[in-house]
């Protein structure tokens, strides 16, 4: 499986989505996209060789229509989505896999406004064309809803980050402290790996750690100031990994 890089890598050469839009339809035989994309069979092998290396299309041997030996069809194999959000204190690049399985197994991960589109195909098999459009219709108005949503968010999300990034400017001590800093906040959630960091600034990794504890000192005094009081736990309570030294 490829990772966001791998596949922008992949996916920059314009014949390589072009052959990926074909192939997406139905299956394709080289000469068939050679003469749709108006390039060289042997530029379109070139592609597909890449695409199949890497896992986007497989290939199939089907009966010649004329009689002559199987030939070989080609067909996507991956189903993902690339998400690239670029902007002023923002930058979010997700490779993310679609799930899989039918309309019953996906209803839970699904808005609960689409319960009847789900009841309306329960386990059929193939659904005539007029039905299917008007499904389709309703999904499309659905994702104009959640991109929508998603978009808001990560506007939000950029906000904050904004108004952070201020105070982080004002009370770091270095770059390095500045960078580590705006790492943890795009990532709060998960701790901060100090050893692909350290590489990846040029840095050793005991220096990451300094930083690290610096801070976390930092963290804890403005949890306790902004907060304006204290607050009493047992020693199982979890902390956010930011305040665990």
């Amino acid at each position: 499986m490829v990772d966001f890089d791998e596949a922008m890598a992949i996916l920059e050469n314009k014949a390589r989505r072009d052959i990926l839009k074909h192939l997406v339809k139905e299956p394709h035989y080289p000469l068939q996209l050679s003469e749709l994309l108006e390039i060289s069979q042997q530029a379109v092998m070139k592609h597909i060789k890449i695409l199949e290396k890497t896992g986007f299309v497989e290939s199939e041997k089907m009966p010649s229509e004329k009689g002559g030996p199987p030939k070989k069809m080609y067909k996507v194999n991956q189903s993902f989505s690339l998400r690239l959000d670029l902007g002023p204190d923002l930058f979010r690049a997700e490779h993310r896999q679609m799930p899989s399985g039918g309309p019953m197994r996906l209803s839970n991960k699904l808005p609960t406004d689409l319960n009847p589109v789900i009841d309306r195909l329960g386990t059929r098999r193939k659904l005539p064309m007029s039905e299917a459009m008007n499904i389709l219709s309703d999904l499309d108005l659905a994702l104009e809803k959640i991109d929508g949503q998603r978009d808001a968010i990560i506007a939000l999300h950029q906000q904050v980050m904004n108004k952070a990034s201020k105070g982080v400017s004002e009370n770091s001590e270095s770059y390095e402290e500045r960078i580590m800093a705006r790492e943890m906040m795009i990532q709060p959630r998960r701790p901060l790996d100090l050893d692909i960091f350290s590489q990846n600034i040029r840095i050793q990794p005991k220096a990451a750690q300094e930083i690290m504890e610096n801070i976390q000192d930092r963290l804890m005094q403005d949890f306790v100031t902004n907060g304006k009081n204290f607050v009493s736990a047992d020693k199982d309570t979890p902390l956010p990994w930011w305040l665990v030294r």
